[in-house]
């Protein structure tokens, strides 16, 4: 058995591009329009991931389905959040901030935050190699929402 994909349901296919690719650094591998089946599949990478999952060792992808006909997204309780590795947990959430995202959960620890998506999907965000110092404003930010 192979992990392939995670796929989750998008309502704003600009506006979802902007945060995964132009906000969180991931990058589009392919995409597929499907006019009998009325959907965009829009399959992304993470950059350290993009070489083996454009290989035959196929890395798993991030697939974000837009389906053409209105209907509204909801997210249950028994799904919890995507993960991602960051180089500079503080950098990245000062850039998500700066464009308007909401930081749910600040990295008070130095390690971990949680941010939503344009659909509300739960994204984790971790230290790439153990927490950093303790920095302002970040360490005394409260939680904001839910996540």
């Amino acid at each position: 058995m192979q992990y392939l994909h995670t796929m989750v349901r998008i309502s704003d296919v600009d506006a979802s591009l902007k945060f995964y690719c132009d906000l969180l650094g991931m990058e589009e591998i392919r995409r597929y329009d499907s006019e009998g089946g009325r959907f965009t599949n829009i399959f992304l990478s993470a950059p350290e991931d993009k070489e083996r999952a454009t290989s035959d060792k196929k890395a798993p992808l991030l697939e974000l389905t837009y389906n053409w006909d209105p209907e509204e997204l909801k997210t249950a309780r028994a799904w919890g959040h995507l993960a991602f590795a960051v180089d500079d947990i503080y950098a990245t959430c000062e850039k998500l901030q700066s464009n308007g995202v909401t930081i749910n959960r600040p990295p008070r620890d130095g390690y971990m935050a949680f941010v939503k998506s344009p659909d509300g999907v739960s994204i984790e965000l971790l230290q790439k190699g153990g927490a950093k110092d303790k920095a302002e404003p970040w360490a005394s930010m409260e939680n904001t929402g839910s996540w």
